[in-house]
């Protein structure tokens, strides 16, 4: 049998890309189509690197060749992607908002939410004005770990605008799905509603001023991660990881997502949790309970700023679970580890916004003892 390029062109009209609202041949996402006998090859061009999509998009084109021109065809689906403009990729940013900073893992049960925690109230502690944005939608801990679990924000008019009014504690200004759904209540949300429910806390709230908005991603390398960057114009992101090997593995990945081409977010560095474990009756000795300085070696060998590590102490853990950041300790060794890496982490943030574009160029100021970002 002969395939007509015409009829399959007409076939694959029926046919319609995840997230685009006209059909393939229509959108223009069908660069080409080419028929020998009965074998056809399908060019396919996407604007999207997502695996499932593409996926998608092949199976749906042999389904339908195969259903509506001839069972017997020979399919070959060809993908390129285009990814758009990087000013588009970038989403828009939010009005008094300076630095977005992202702090990710590639593996759950680091500890990304305790540093996440921890950065915001030290950053809090200097003078800055902070927000945090939990965008663990699956397993959100903010609320625990920030004591205002029974919470609800509320609704507020700006501008003649309905926004949401975000939770404030510890001069920290948060909103999470944690907020909106019963402490025993599982979120089961395919990627589009979380997406939603993101851009709505993202977009629809009263943020006011901020220096620095944290946002608290969930594990691995997911549709919510880039939902959020193409959503946002994000500064930079920090990656936490543990010493250990399958720890490391994954923050490998978490590091190369943000490098990659269509996404290019800056890496300000990573953090090294439960680095060692001190006993109180033997203050100098070190146990690598999860092994040493894998995340040190792991920046140095993938170029990128090491901002230091944190030990494994209980009151930061019991601090969390209270609801009382550890590093609101005042005087306390936990206090100085996070000042440490808080200021690290303002280091390079300044030296990221001084040579690339895309955000307001900042400078250091000194304030009792700790750098501080302003604004030119």
């Amino acid at each position: 049998m002969k395939l007509d390029r015409k009829e399959i062109l007409k076939a694959l009209e029926t046919i319609t890309i995840a997230g685009e609202g006209k059909n393939m041949v229509e959108s223009g996402a069908v660069a080409n189509v080419i028929t020998f006998g009965d074998e056809v090859v399908v060019d396919l061009v996407l604007h999207t690197p997502a695996m499932h999509i593409k996926k998608r998009a092949e199976d749906d084109i042999k389904k339908t060749i195969h259903e509506l021109i001839s069972a017997d065809a020979k399919i070959k689906v060809n993908i390129k992607v285009e990814t758009p403009e990087k000013a588009e990729i970038k989403g828009r940013a939010i009005p008094g908002i300076k630095n977005i900073i992202a702090v990710a893992s590639g593996k759950g049960g680091v500890g990304k939410s305790t540093v996440t925690a921890n950065l915001a109230v030290t950053l809090a502690k200097m003078g800055f004005k902070v927000g945090v944005l939990d965008a663990d939608v699956y397993g959100p801990s903010m609320p625990i770990m920030f004591d205002v679990e029974n919470e609800k924000p509320v609704s507020i008019t700006v501008d003649g605008k309905s926004k949401m009014k975000p939770i404030e504690s510890y001069e920290i200004k948060m909103l999470s799905i944690g907020f909106f759904t019963a402490p025993s209540q599982a979120v089961i949300w395919r990627g589009p509603m979380a997406a939603k429910a993101l851009n709505q806390m993202i977009f629809d709230a009263d943020w006011g001023e901020l220096d620095f908005m944290l946002l608290d991603l969930p594990p691995g390398t997911g549709d919510i991660h880039l939902s959020i960057m193409q959503s946002l114009p994000i500064t930079g992101a920090v990656v936490v990881s543990t010493p250990q090997a399958v720890a490391l593995a994954d923050a490998k990945k978490g590091v190369s997502m943000f490098m990659q081409d269509n996404i290019n977010v800056p890496v300000l560095g990573i953090i090294e949790n439960m680095a060692y474990f001190t006993p109180e009756e033997l203050p100098n000795n070190k146990y690598y309970i999860f092994g040493q300085e894998g995340a040190k070696n792991l920046a140095e060998d993938l170029n990128v700023p090491f901002l230091g590590e944190v030990p494994i102490v209980q009151s930061i853990r019991e601090a969390g679970d209270y609801g009382r950041p550890a590093a609101l300790q005042t005087a306390s060794p936990i206090e100085a580890v996070f000042e440490e890496i808080t200021r690290n982490v303002v280091q390079e943030t300044v030296n990221r916004n001084e040579s690339l574009p895309a955000t307001e160029a900042i400078k250091i100021t000194t304030m009792a003892g700790c750098s501080a970002v302003k604004k030119n």
